[in-house]
């Protein structure tokens, strides 16, 4: 794990409360390189699709020119979806560090069965908590901001 990449991640998650979207980042990284980033756009794209991780999925296929994200690692602000999990798993994406367990009790048990290795995909590490004030921090802030409007 590299700090660097979860400063950076955050920064894709500041400009997503920049633009009242819920502040979720994610940054690809493969060889030690940024390959890719995303925030949440759900809200400016009227699309339930546009989480994070999906975006920095998709620009990471595009630049690699590959679906498979063999050798990938992932950073995230917050534990992905069940729908980011499968998403992930099916891009062959190695290893996820995320700064925080979703809120969601379930959602830990939920995407560690998604992550295990299977005839198809290998299995996905998972490392969580790994920045978990500053994640909550940035979380708190946004939905106070909503909760007042």
């Amino acid at each position: 794990m590299d700090n660097k990449y979860f400063e950076y991640a955050f920064k894709c998650a500041e400009k997503a409360f920049s633009l009242n979207e819920v502040p979720i980042g994610a940054v690809i990284v493969k060889d030690n390189v940024i390959i890719s980033t995303g925030y949440n756009k759900k809200e400016s794209s009227n699309s339930v699709l546009d989480h994070a991780e999906i975006i920095a999925i998709k620009k990471a296929e595009r630049k690699l020119n590959n679906w498979r994200l063999d050798g990938c690692e992932l950073y995230v602000t917050l534990d992905p979806c069940s729908m980011c999990a499968s998403a992930i798993k099916q891009s062959r994406i190695k290893t996820v560090y995320s700064a925080l367990s979703n809120s969601d009790d379930n959602n830990l048990s939920i995407i560690e069965s998604i992550f295990k290795g299977d005839n198809i995909n290998p299995e996905v590490k998972l490392y969580t908590n790994l920045a978990v004030d500053k994640s909550k921090k940035l979380l708190s802030s946004f939905f106070k901001i909503q909760r007042m409007k």
